[in-house]
């Protein structure tokens, strides 16, 4: 992977994780949840730090979940994929709070629509800039 595709991956889920925050009062990441004080450098280096560990998780550990719920998928007609999606957003926020990150999603309802949101500005930012197909 190149250096500009990385940056470009990371820009991709920190806009999707950025959205999400903005979207969902119960996500926030950084010193506190979404006050005005708070200056965007602030905010800016745990965005970057939890757009990265969002993107190695739906990279590496979503798929082997996807690929063992495959029963579950068919059975619910797909619909079990909104629960592996949030799976994986509170798996990044474990993750994140390992490295003394401030990243918080509270609630499952907030981690579900949270989940959804990443997935689809992730989808329509790569719709919009293109992918590389190796």
């Amino acid at each position: 992977m190149g250096i500009l595709k990385f940056l470009g991956w990371l820009g991709t889920n920190a806009v999707a994780v950025a959205v999400a925050a903005w979207i969902f009062d119960g996500i926030y990441f950084g010193t506190a949840a979404n006050t005005a004080s708070q200056d965007w450098t602030d905010k800016f280096w745990p965005l970057v730090f939890v757009a990265l560990i969002v993107g190695i998780v739906n990279s590496f550990v979503k798929p082997i979940i996807n690929i063992l719920s495959i029963p579950f998928i068919i059975v619910t007609l797909g619909l079990f994929l909104l629960l592996t999606n949030a799976l994986m957003l509170a798996f990044s926020e474990w993750i994140v709070g390992l490295f003394d990150v401030k990243f918080t999603v509270d609630g499952f309802w907030t981690t579900i629509g949270g989940a959804l949101v990443i997935t689809i500005v992730t989808w329509i930012v790569g719709m919009v800039f293109g992918t590389d197909a190796e």
